[in-house]
């Protein structure tokens, strides 16, 4: 019997019509069946400080960090916001990664895939999220890389997916699935 295994996948645009949601939904519409990629929200957690988390953390914090501890692997989508991670992103980050030594990261395979308009498809965004995964212990796919770019065309009107961007997003997510069995049988 073949393995399923849970991915959180965290976006790093709170707008309704962000492209980098529609990415992450059209992955998790191609993702091979043996992984089940669910959206886990960032938008509501307070921001990171010891002070809120001593004693009785929030609410939003227990139940994200549940959220993710109860997966096999994560994936970041994300959009550049002056050559890095929106804000919300690294938030969720540093909420997941305290209290110290309970991280929810370590040892879940991760992939990141950064979406812009622009022609370097977040780049920059990308690799500075990759250096923050070092240190959080996420072992993060190194290839393929994926940047998309031009991502404003990725998707008609009706909010389908482009036939000339299919292939690289399926690409992508067969890659992911195979990185993601590989490690979490090793």
């Amino acid at each position: 019997m073949n393995n399923v295994y849970t991915v959180a996948v965290l976006v790093g645009s709170l707008r309704k019509q962000s492209i980098n949601r529609k990415v992450a939904l059209a992955l998790a519409g191609l993702a091979p069946a043996s992984l089940k990629l669910t959206i886990i929200e960032i938008g509501d957690l307070p921001l990171y400080s010891e002070d809120l988390d001593a004693g009785e953390p929030p609410a939003a914090y227990k139940v994200f960090r549940e959220q993710v501890r109860a997966t096999d692997a994560v994936l970041f989508v994300t959009p550049e916001y002056n050559r890095s991670v929106p804000g919300v992103l690294k938030n969720a980050i540093d909420v997941g990664s305290r209290p110290y030594g309970k991280s929810v990261w370590g040892g879940k395979p991760g992939a990141v895939i950064s979406v812009s308009p622009g022609a370097i498809g977040g780049f920059g965004a990308n690799h500075h999220l990759r250096q923050s995964l070092v240190f959080l212990d996420v072992p993060c796919m190194q290839q393929p890389e994926a940047y998309l770019g031009g991502a404003g065309s990725a998707f008609d009107e009706a909010g389908h997916l482009s036939e000339s961007v299919k292939p690289f997003l399926q690409s992508f997510i067969n890659a992911y699935g195979h990185w993601v069995e590989r490690y979490r049988k090793a």
